[in-house]
């Protein structure tokens, strides 16, 4: 039996809510082994001068415990 741990990892973007969901999976692959999985629980963006400049998103990461 396989125990999963589950972090909540907080990341942004200039590009896109898909590369900050890379760059959240990047950075925390950085200290943590085992990643097996990622959950999007929210997007947000902030906007100026009427367009977005920049998207957020708060990812689940699941990672196997040894």
């Amino acid at each position: 039996m396989a125990i999963l741990k589950v972090i909540e990892v907080l990341a942004n973007s200039n590009k896109g809510w898909e590369d900050a969901a890379k760059k959240a999976v990047e950075q925390a692959s950085k200290s943590v082994k085992n990643i097996r999985s990622v959950y999007i629980n929210e997007q947000s963006a902030t906007v100026k001068d009427n367009k977005i400049d920049d998207y957020r998103v708060n990812v689940k990461i699941t990672f196997e415990v040894n």
